[in-house]
């Protein structure tokens, strides 16, 4: 959004702005054995913490979270209806139902299954009849929902996932990273809440069939409400997990895991460390000048950046001169100026890029100057170029 040749960075030093606690002589951090890891405070966009973010993996049933979403975007633009009948395909039944022997939901074959139930199928028994039926429902067989699911990806920001088919068998390969899953649970939490509870079910009964969920997290991990577990052969275990706990949502991944019980140890292990080694600070107040933007033409040569509520960062404990801070706005802002534009955003980074930003607007308002004041700023921009 901010680009271009008139981008301007005001950088900053944080450890400036917010003194460390006296008590803390070094920073603390989280530590974990899981070759990739990844925790994210959606709330304010903050990493708290990475470890090889971008490996690529194969998420196995883990893909079953990638599935429901693109079922969710398909609901929410008009494509289906909770209430629609889907049919049982003879290639479902074998592939994902009884005779296949794996996670299923017992849908009877040549049967007509509403996507409601499909989806705490697909959810709650880790359905993989379900994942087909929902795919062959939508677009009319697995390979093009498949298609489907990595363009939505794509749309995410999910840059390096690609995926294979709706259930994670490894016949078609999928691929993600830790990040991308994170992203994917921060996508499901802000465009499709009315859903994530499904991912939270105790229990579901299908075909006479009693199943309680079947999501290894749920019910290991306090305040865990969502997502999901994955195995591969060759890359191991994953989980992609969300915890609201005392009104802070986090999302935390890991994978390369070598057994279900290393899984759920370095799970909790990277969640506790949301709260064990990070503290919420206030860096600038609601309405508090940020930086300045230049103006060309004004009244003024200059008019202030604000926000318009608290910039709360989550930032380590005795770890503030670690990061920095810059205000990125395209500029110079030609007048007039109007109170309360937004014309750029303030960035937080840290050892693993931006970890927080927020956006920025004018805090006052900057008329045209007189003609001859306009006509200076045109020739120093048309000779040097703009000279902040």
């Amino acid at each position: 959004m901010f680009r271009g040749a008139a981008l301007r960075l005001v950088p900053m030093v944080l450890g400036a702005l917010l003194a460390a606690p006296s008590d803390i002589n070094a920073a603390e951090t989280i530590v974990t054995k899981a070759p990739k890891a990844f925790l994210y405070e959606p709330s304010s966009g903050s990493i708290l913490f990475a470890k090889a973010p971008h490996d690529p993996f194969a998420p196995g049933s883990l893909v079953k979270v990638m599935t429901a979403a693109t079922v969710f975007r398909a609901l929410k633009d008009g494509e289906m209806q909770t209430d629609q009948l889907c049919k049982v395909s003879e290639h479902a039944w074998r592939t994902g139902g009884a005779p296949s022997r794996g996670s299923t939901m017992f849908a009877a074959i040549k049967s007509e299954i509403a996507v409601e139930d499909l989806l705490k199928g697909l959810l709650v028994h880790n359905g993989n009849d379900a994942a087909i039926i929902l795919a062959e429902c939508l677009d009319g067989s697995e390979e093009a929902f498949a298609e489907r699911m990595t363009k939505l990806a794509q749309a995410i920001g999910m840059k390096n996932s690609r995926f294979g088919n709706p259930t994670g068998y490894d016949t078609v390969p999928s691929q993600t990273t830790v990040r991308d899953q994170a992203l994917l649970a921060e996508y499901i939490l802000e465009n499709h809440a009315s859903f994530y509870p499904l991912f939270a079910l105790p229990e579901f009964t299908w075909n006479k069939i009693f199943q309680r969920n079947k999501n290894p997290l749920i019910g290991e991990i306090r305040n865990l409400d969502g997502l999901g577990g994955g195995i591969d052969k060759n890359d191991g275990y994953s989980g992609l997990g969300s915890v609201n706990r005392n009104g802070r949502r986090i999302i935390a991944v890991v994978a390369g895991l070598t057994s279900d019980k290393h899984r759920l140890q370095t799970l909790k292990e990277v969640i506790a460390g949301a709260w064990d080694f990070f503290s919420i600070r206030t860096v600038f107040k609601a309405g508090e000048q940020v930086a300045e933007a230049r103006v060309y033409g004004g009244v003024e040569g200059s008019v202030p950046l604000v926000s318009k509520t608290d910039i709360d960062v989550l930032l380590a404990r005795g770890d503030t001169l670690e990061y920095r801070i810059r205000v990125v706005y395209k500029g110079p802002l030609r007048a007039p100026v109007k109170q309360g534009d937004r014309v750029g955003e303030i960035r937080v980074l840290g050892k693993h890029g931006v970890v927080y930003r927020a956006p920025l607007v004018t805090g006052a308002d900057i008329g045209q100057g007189e003609m001859f004041g306009r006509a200076l700023d045109g020739l120093q921009e048309l000779l040097f170029g703009w000279i902040g």
